[in-house]
Parts: structure tokens; C-alpha cells; sequence
């Protein structure tokens, strides 16, 4: 089957063979790992089977897209956030963390969404320069606030940077508001799993 249907959406089946060549069967032609890079950029679900055995190896492929973006100079992930990464393997916390990357990611992702929202909205079209600037400074902002509250996390990042006094409320603020409390919420949950004293 070419395609799985996941409602409206299709999911397209990659197959990896031995000679680690990878299959496109929606189009019938072999990809590189640059090009399923493009695909995920551009929103195209797709999940990558061995052709052999029927393994999914979707997360494996993911991971080294992820190390070829690393290497040709595209670092996005701090060195301190891998070597902390690595450390929770094999811990207590090993089977949350998942979970609470993908939420903190998300809430970074729809933070994005309405500042375009805002920008196309009060001035018509994707935003200057500036005003871009600043959406990416909020984010990650936003971003490097929800690891601190991490206990993992939080030791060797740097200070956050004191709030600007002078610039008022907005719909971005009411989201990252939003951010703050559903991670304390996941945060008093892993407190209670890792059986923290100090939250009982």
C-alpha cells in the first residue's frame, strides 16, 4: 500500500532496503535523507518501514535527518541540552520526558502560529524584519523558560533575562501565560513520580 489514509491526511510509506537506499512508493522513486528533510518541512507525514521485515524505522530516520542537519553546520540543539538529554536515559524520568519535550515544542510551535496570526492580521502579509525579530526572541524566550522548569534542565542554562517593563500585555503574553501553567502542572506530576519530598 502507497499510502496510509490518516483521515484527510495521507501518510506516505518510505521503504528502507539493505543497501540503504529509501523508496518513495507514493512516487516511485528513491530519496535521500535531504529529501525526506524537505518533506517534513513542508508538513508530508510519512513513516519509513524496512522492505524486508516491515520494521518501522521512522524514529531511527528521523534521528540521523536530525544528525546530518547537525553536521553540515545547521545546529539547532546546545550542547548542554544533549548532555543533559543523554543523562535522563535509562533513568526514572526516561518514560515522561518524551511526553514533555512534545508538549513544550508544540506550545513553541502554536506561539509561532498566533504571532504570524497577529502579523498578517494587523499589518497584512508576513512581518518586517524587525517585528520577525522579535517573534523569534519571544519564543525562545518562551522556550528556554519552559526547560528551566525542568530540574534537569535548569542547572548551567543561563539567568533569564529580566521582562521589559514597558510593553504591553498581548495575545503572545496570554500564551505564554498558558505555557507557564500547564508545565507546572506536568512539572507537579513528575515531581510526584520521581517521589520529591519537597512536592508531597
Amino acid at each position: 500500500m502507497a499510502e496510509a489514509k490518516t483521515g484527510e491526511a495521507r501518510t506516505i510509506v518510505i521503504k528502507k532496503y539493505a543497501n540503504r537506499r529509501l523508496y518513495n512508493t507514493a512516487t516511485s522513486a528513491y530519496v535521500t535523507l535531504e529529501d525526506l528533510a524537505k518533506m517534513v518541512r513542508a508538513g508530508q507525514d510519512f513513516t519509513v518501514h524496512d522492505a524486508k521485515s516491515g520494521e518501522d524505522l521512522t524514529r531511527q530516520i528521523l534521528t540521523q535527518i536530525i544528525f546530518e542537519e547537525e553536521n553540515r553546520g545547521e545546529a539547532l540543539l546546545p550542547v548542554q541540552f544533549l548532555r543533559r538529554l543523554i543523562g535522563f536515559y535509562g533513568g526514572q524520568m526516561q518514560p515522561v520526558l518524551p511526553s514533555y519535550l512534545e508538549m513544550s515544542l508544540d506550545a513553541f510551535a502554536k506561539q509561532q502560529e498566533q504571532l504570524r496570526g497577529q502579523f498578517k492580521q494587523a499589518f497584512g502579509g508576513a512581518p518586517g524584519a524587525g517585528l520577525l525579530d522579535e517573534a523569534v526572541r519571544r519564543n525562545m524566550q518562551m522556550f528556554e523558560q519552559a526547560m528551566r522548569m525542568w530540574p534537569g534542565f535548569a542547572a548551567g542554562m543561563p539567568a533569564a533575562a529580566p521582562a521589559a517593563e514597558d510593553k504591553p500585555a498581548s495575545a503572545a503574553d496570554d500564551g505564554l501565560a498558558e505555557m507557564r501553567r500547564q508545565m507546572d502542572e506536568m512539572r507537579a506530576q513528575l515531581d510526584r513520580l520521581a517521589g520529591d519530598p519537597k512536592r508531597k
